[in-house]
């Protein structure tokens, strides 16, 4: 059951106490190894309409190398990457309001790819009239102001980039987003699945209106979700933006069990004995994983509940790893 979200998802409190928080992260963080190549790598430019076909799309048919011109991404190469031997590609998206640089901070996931040799992309949404970055993701989140661009092909553009500058597999290329991000991870997993072995989202949600959504195929989904999510409240919603047009999100619970169908699932959706410590401030152990049984081969379908965890959680310095331990089991047939 729906309850309406008595804040907008661009609310000040909100993205106020991420930003502050991201910024915190930045400026103690570390320095990591030689970026190699952390280019500023060209990126896309969004354009025309929100998403081309699955069934259409070829790295031919788009211009990847103008697209990231106008719009540049940032490439994390690890020191670990040999050059002519396929590594893993994860694409990485920010939340609304945040920048890719900033979810980076946050999100820390460089130590994951100096630990695995993966390469990792992340970029920025547009800037809406409200001064926030946003991906153009579901009608619930994040574009309010019908702005056209396509993030999908933007995607798209990146995965055509990086492939043309170093040796990606093919078969393990994964997306994972934050809030906004979260909501694009699920929406490439409906539009690419030929693409994406898996996705892994922290508060995000899938389309409320499933016809939206037709993968090609199986895929492993993992969604993160506070139980105490203001923001994008575990029990679903609805988004608003003063002046804008927001729209219904599904349940943490429903999007994942939304997901076991489209996969072809057969068991129920029920604790599986995993337990996380992904909050820092909270008691530990207080990520609980619910997966559904019966799934096809090779395909995970996972819900962490964070009891009493929030829109943005404290990372611990376990994140990362979990993270890519989620998304590293699993590779295109």
């Amino acid at each position: 059951m729906f309850r309406p979200v008595l804040k907008t998802i661009a609310c000040a409190g909100a993205l106020g106490a991420f930003i502050a928080l991201l910024v915190a992260c930045s400026s103690s963080s570390s320095s990591h190894p030689a970026d190699g190549p952390d280019s500023s790598a060209p990126q896309e430019a969004g354009v025309t309409d929100a998403g081309t076909p699955e069934a259409t799309i070829e790295a031919s048919t788009i211009d990847a190398a103008g697209i990231v011109a106008a719009r540049p991404y940032t490439l994390y190469v690890p020191a670990g990457y040999s050059a002519g031997t396929p590594a893993p590609l994860l694409v990485m998206f920010h939340g609304y309001g945040a920048s890719g640089a900033l979810e980076e901070a946050y999100m820390a996931m460089k130590n994951a790819s100096d630990a695995n040799s993966f390469l990792y992309a992340y970029g920025d949404g547009t800037l809406d009239i409200s001064g926030n970055r946003f991906w153009n993701a579901t009608d619930a989140c994040c574009d309010f102001w019908g702005n056209p661009v396509d993030d999908v092909q933007y995607f798209d553009a990146i995965v055509a980039d990086v492939e043309s500058k170093y040796s990606v597999d093919r078969k393990r290329i994964y997306v994972m987003g934050h809030s906004n991000g979260g909501f694009m991870s699920h929406r490439l997993a409906c539009d690419r699945t030929s693409t994406i072995a898996a996705i892994f989202s922290l508060a995000g949600a899938e389309w409320d209106d499933l016809s939206r959504c037709s993968p090609s195929g199986p895929i492993s989904v993992a969604e993160v979700h506070g139980t105490a999510d203001t923001t994008i409240y575990f029990d679903g919603g609805t988004t608003t933006a003063d002046g804008g047009t927001g729209g219904t999100y599904p349940s943490a619970p429903t999007t994942i069990t939304d997901w076991g169908q489209k996969n072809g699932c057969t068991g129920p959706l029920a604790p599986n004995g995993q337990t996380y410590t992904i909050d820092g401030t909270l008691p530990p152990g207080q990520t609980q994983v619910q997966a559904f049984s019966g799934c096809p081969a090779g395909i995970d379908v996972q819900l962490w509940v964070v009891q009493g965890g929030e829109h943005v959680p404290t990372l611990t310095s376990a994140w990362s790893s979990q993270v890519w331990g989620f998304l590293s089991t699993h590779s295109k047939p």
